[in-house]
């Protein structure tokens, strides 16, 4: 396993851990204290994000054997980050519908021998209207999140590709030269051959044509 990917997991670990004691602490706490822990365990949330971004990086970056993995095991990490977020939410959502009775209370709005039933449900609307609101624009962060965790991920899968195309290239290129001196030795081997034989070829006609003379010098004399 990847060192990088431990360290990074390591990390994680130990937010998750952080963040999951600070939530069970902030559904105890209320008013300013509440708020300061939520704005801490937000912060945590982005930071275990992070976490998740880099070894997601990191164990795509990876052999396959050991990649599969790693993503299995990262699954699992975000999974665990969705439920934090889901916690989260909920304490925030409680938080701020007490924030939103007490500062009506205090403005004296919410005076429920003052307002009437409609006026009651346009309050529920509008904010049901900032729920979705605020539910849409974490929907786009999280897609924008994904959209670019998607364009590292198609980045590292060229990058690696290419990298093949170049070693194979470069394998073939040393295939043609090695080609190219064995047909120069060949060629050459070709020449001294037919060389030789034509050597080869006047040596025998010089000892055919000895043999016929000392044959021819015997009969005449």
């Amino acid at each position: 396993m990847s060192e990088v990917f431990q360290g990074y997991e390591r990390q994680y670990c130990e937010i998750s851990a952080s963040l999951s004691r600070k939530c069970t602490s902030a559904a105890h706490l209320d008013g300013e204290q509440k708020k300061q822990k939520i704005t801490e365990i937000k912060s945590g949330v982005e930071d275990a994000e992070g976490l998740i971004r880099k070894m997601d990086l990191e164990a795509r970056s990876l052999q396959p054997s050991v990649k599969a993995g790693l993503l299995a095991k990262l699954r699992e990490y975000k999974s665990d980050l969705n439920n934090l977020k889901a916690e989260v939410k909920r304490i925030t959502s409680a938080n701020l519908n007490k924030a939103t009775r007490e500062e009506l209370l205090e403005s004296g709005m919410a005076d429920t021998l003052a307002v009437s039933a409609d006026q009651k449900g346009r309050l529920i609307m509008s904010t049901d209207r900032l729920n979705q609101s605020s539910e849409r624009i974490k929907e786009s962060r999280r897609t924008m999140l994904e959209t670019e965790e998607l364009g590292v991920s198609i980045l590292q899968d060229l990058h690696q590709q290419r990298q093949s195309l170049l070693h194979a290239h470069n394998t073939l290129h040393g295939v043609d030269d090695n080609i190219g001196k064995s047909r120069k030795i060949l060629t050459a081997m070709s020449k001294r051959l037919d060389r030789n034989k034509w050597i080869i070829g006047s040596v025998i006609i010089a000892l055919v044509l000895a043999i016929l003379l000392i044959l021819y010098f015997k009969l005449t004399h």
